[in-house]
């Protein structure tokens, strides 16, 4: 047996087993001191009587119940307090179309337990946080079997933590959790239910067939979002960041957000709604120059919440997939929480903004993005301080029953494994969701942690309001058709109470309808649609300005001098520390400035120009390929050190952070960020580029077509591994073609980079373009083995003179444009490769042309690079990727745009393949090798 601690008493804060295996050492210790451990003797010798923390009662009483009672009936009773606390949900009544099971586990009989058993004992040995009014072990139970089997379920034993677990236990046991809700706010409640359920019944009888994803069923979802933005606020929160999928989205839009009625209406009869806005208060809508469906539509929109606070309300933009959206609205709220003024890492005030998240309880256990997105919450460089959950949860996924869609009981069980607290409602209980929504804020605010509440209600419709339930479930919507609406239910009980009469609903009800009647009258009767095509706006449309973006040397050679500037007595690993300080030249003279330098150059820059910049992916401190190095570590005592939170000539924030090993999660996330703080240069760095794979929904449905279907703008950059170096084909390729598939209007720039400068170039242009119109997100298929090649590095002068180039030539080669016959265009590591074998005398009949931007494709430059070799007889574009991958089938109509006569491009490269790359090395190289032959071999 281990040691027990006797600081305050071996009983101090014992419940449950634990606390039975003490009175039971007592008891033996009384009828036999020698038979328990020598230790505990003699803790019992000095007098010490255990310690109950029964309040007002002495332990002289307890031991006198103790001797009148069998200690096997004390022991049973609290082992059945316990089950209570563990198994009560199994019994609560929290299912509305069901009436609950009894479960054997937590009924006195299956203890041997008489209600005459339980009275001989003290009530505060089995409910120590009981209310005064219970008085002993029977009260004490029947206490514990209301909580806990009533309208709300209590799941919080995965729980590790025993200060916040004895939390919960005191709030969920001590009868006050529940306020007494006074008659104005039940009435306010039934009101907010009656403007639920008559807004959605208009839009049923005036929008026939239309579909709209109802909330009926789960009703008190609005109330429960209410009651939670108005505690948060009074606990400081400034900002609310709702994500949630179509069900109920516009019946939240409506109510939460107070998007006008006209608005919605407006968007049902197709008919221009962007003079419909009234002209109180700031409403954000969502419009891009394609839009999107009425139900994945957003919000963003300042409210005055019944505190008089304002508080700024975003519903999240999201696409039919439906999870993903969580993410992005994690990096909204992380983004609002801090502040990226002062250099160094931005400080993050958690209480400023609240992370709502509202779950399908078919998609929560379902989509492999909600675990991703539970993992960051407790994370220092993604944890929002807490995120409040709800399952939305109407027991069907489509026409799917539950025991076809999860393999858990609950559709909130995957929460357990992030020990966060579940409360299971019924929502056919409007106060039982006041209840829930005031623990969830005290917990969040008291432990930063998340919360999760499983609103569990039905789904009055079929999936939409096209569809035939009765079709897939007959039996199910049987019940349901017979079942009262919540607003229903909730009146009754009023009634019953006699806080509202008849008359008095009855004139609620009218008030509501005359409401959306007098709004549906603002909105156009006919549906106003121009025939031509969408336009892209010109400002999008025009392209990126001319911008500069060197550095003076002087500033370039200093911000060196800073970043090798390490504090006294830090220690740098040695054989890392000489690659540092080789470094210590590179902007004097003949040097030289490689990938990862440049890269550090262009943060440090940045942030001296007042932008902050935040760096995230799986390794990004050290960098993949242990290139980077931005975060250092002492060998000898494991402090850490970042010379870019130091810069003396700093004026924003620099973040760097190492991401798990998750792509969708965190790239919603940071794309979320950028979104919520466009003046922050954000990037996503995948460790390696094709592992992109896995947030391909986030690159496809959010930063691909934001700006179209939202007018969501972003200027994220990400940057992708690329390149075919042998090591197989994840290792090889970033799938640069699907991006060049997604590339139209501008939508976001893709380039393939070949210098140090460049790179140093296009981050500087992208920094400056954050806040402008004309801002769209990078992808960047950056290198692997060019990060140290010297042929990438660039001289002092590219950087302090230069800019960003579209499309630039191999250096030194076809100076005698007379002479050029062939020109070989590439992108990226293959112009390397062509460039450690090119022979300026021997091949001064070709040139080399690397195209660094893919998209936006560089149509002018290139022809007046053709323009400029009159006896030019052949256009080659080389990759090393296979023919059906890489950048082909997108450059080669656009390439022979820009040739004139019967010039046409030819393809040189792989064959056409189903595998990205190679898996054996030396294959790799003879292929490799051919290719780079072929095209330096003149015909």
């Amino acid at each position: 047996m281990s040691k027990p601690d006797t600081s305050q008493g071996f009983l101090s804060g014992f419940h449950g087993p634990n606390l039975g295996y003490i009175v039971e050492l007592y008891e033996r210790y009384l009828e036999d001191p020698n038979s328990i451990d020598p230790e505990v003797k003699e803790y019992f010798d000095q007098g010490n009587i255990p310690t109950f923390e029964l309040g007002t009662k002495t332990s002289e009483n307890v031991i006198e119940n103790l001797q009148e009672s069998n200690t096997e009936k004390i022991i049973a009773a609290i082992r059945l307090a316990d089950h209570i606390r563990g198994y009560g949900h199994l019994s609560a009544n929290v299912f509305p179309l069901e009436k609950p099971k009894k479960d054997a586990r937590i009924e006195p009989e299956q203890w041997g337990l008489t209600r005459a058993d339980l009275e001989k004992i003290p009530a505060n040995l089995i409910c120590p946080d009981a209310p005064a009014n219970v008085r002993n072990g029977a009260e004490a139970i029947d206490h514990l079997k209301e909580v806990y089997t009533s309208t709300i379920a209590f799941e919080y034993h995965q729980v590790h933590d025993v200060e916040e677990k004895n939390w919960l236990r005191q709030r969920i046991e001590n009868g006050r959790l529940l306020p007494s809700l006074k008659s104005k706010k039940k009435l306010a409640l039934l009101k907010r239910l009656t403007e639920v359920e008559e807004f959605e019944k208009f839009l049923h009888r005036t929008f026939v067939g239309q579909k709209r994803f109802s909330i009926e069923g789960l009703d008190t979802m609005v109330p429960l979002i209410d009651e939670v933005i108005s505690e948060a606020v009074k606990d400081g929160v400034e900002t609310v960041n709702i994500g949630m999928a179509h069900r109920g989205r516009l019946n939240v839009l409506a109510h939460v957000l107070e998007k006008p009625y006209e608005m919605i209406f407006a968007e049902f009869q197709h008919a221009p709604n962007k003079e419909l806005v009234p002209s109180e208060g700031s409403v954000g809508i969502n419009f891009g120059w394609t839009g999107d469906v009425k139900y994945h539509l957003g919000l963003d929109r300042q409210i005055k919440t019944e505190s008089t606070a304002n508080v700024r309300l975003t519903l999240a933009n999201n696409p039919s997939h439906l999870e993903f959206a969580g993410a992005v609205v994690e990096g909204f709220t992380r983004a609002a929480q801090e502040d990226r003024d002062l250099p160094g890492y931005p400080k993050q005030f958690a209480s400023k903004a609240l992370a709502i998240l509202i779950h399908g309880d078919a998609a929560f256990p379902g989509q492999g993005i909600v675990a991703e997105t539970l993992n960051l919450s407790r994370l220092k460089g993604y944890n929002t301080g807490g995120t409040v959950h709800i399952i939305a949860n109407n027991t069907i996924g489509f026409t799917t029953e539950s025991s076809d869609s999860r393999s858990t009981r609950y559709a909130s069980d995957l929460a357990k494994g992030f020990e966060i607290p579940i409360l299971h409602v019924n929502a056919d209980d409007p106060e039982a969701c006041v209840m829930a929504a005031l623990l969830a804020t005290d917990y969040r605010a008291k432990f930063g942690k998340d919360f999760l509440i499983d609103l569990i209600g039905y789904r009055r419709y079929g999936h939409n309001e096209m569809d035939e339930p009765m079709t897939t479930n007959p039996l199910l919507y049987k019940i349901i058709h017979q079942h009262p609406t919540q607003k229903s239910v909730y009146a009754e009980k009023l009634r019953k109470e006699g806080a509202i009469q008849d008359e008095q609903l009855a004139a609620m009800e009218a008030s509501v309808v005359d409401k959306l009647s007098t709004a549906y009258e603002k909105v156009p009767k006919k549906s106003e649609h121009d025939l031509s095509e969408v336009e892209v706006p010109r400002i999008v449309e025009k392209g990126l300005p001319r911008i500069q973006t060197a550095v003076p040397l002087s500033t370039l050679t200093q911000i060196n001098e800073d970043l090798l500037n390490w504090p006294e007595g830090f220690k740098v690993f040695g054989k890392l520390e000489r690659i540092l300080k080789r470094r210590q030249g590179a902007f004097a003279g003949d040097g030289k400035v490689d990938w990862a330098l440049a890269e550090s150059i262009a943060f440090a820059s940045i942030i001296a120009d007042g932008t902050p910049v935040r760096l995230s992916g799986q390794d990004s401190e050290r960098g993949t390929f242990a290139h980077r190095n931005i975060v250092l570590h002492d060998p000898e005592t494991g402090k850490h050190f970042s010379p870019l939170h130091t810069l003396p000539n700093a004026k924003a924030s620099f973040a760097v952070h190492n991401s798990p090993l998750s792509e969708a999660g965190v790239l919603g996330f940071e794309y979320g960020y950028n979104v919520f703080s466009p003046d922050t240069l954000v990037l996503w760095e995948a460790q390696y580029g094709d592992f992109a794979n896995a947030a391909q929904v986030i690159f496809d449905q959010f930063i691909a077509a934001g700006r179209a279907k939202w007018g969501q703008k972003s200027g994220l950059v990400m940057l992708l591994p690329h390149g075919y170096e042998g090591q197989g084909p994840e290792h090889s390729s970033g799938r640069f073609e699907r991006f060049l598939t997604l590339a139209a209007e501008n939508n976001w720039t893709v380039a393939n980079l070949t210098s140090a400068a460049q790179y140093f170039h296009i981050l500087r242009r992208q920094a400056a373009i954050l806040n402008e119109e004309v801002v769209r997100p990078l992808v960047l298929m950056t290198p692997k083995s060019l990060l140290r090649n010297p042929v990438v590095a660039s001289n002092p002068s590219e950087f302090s003179e230069g800019e960003f180039q579209s499309v630039i030539s191999q250096p030194g080669l076809g100076s005698d444009f007379n002479k050029i016959e062939r020109v070989v265009l590439c992108t990226g590591k293959i112009a390397i490769d062509l460039a450690e074998k090119v022979n300026p005398v021997e091949h001064d009949w070709l040139q080399i042309l690397r195209v660094e931007e893919i998209y936006p494709f560089p149509f002018e430059s290139l022809k007046q690079q053709f323009e400029q070799f009159p006896n030019l007889k052949e256009v080659v574009w080389i990759q090393e990727e296979p023919k059906n991958m890489g950048a082909w089938t997108f450059v080669e109509p656009r390439i022979n745009k820009t040739l004139q006569g019967d010039i046409q491009v030819k393809y040189l490269g792989r064959r056409r393949r189903s595998s990205p790359a190679e898996g054996e090395p030396d294959i790799h190289k003879i292929e490799q090798a051919r290719l780079i032959e072929e095209a330096l071999t003149r015909k």
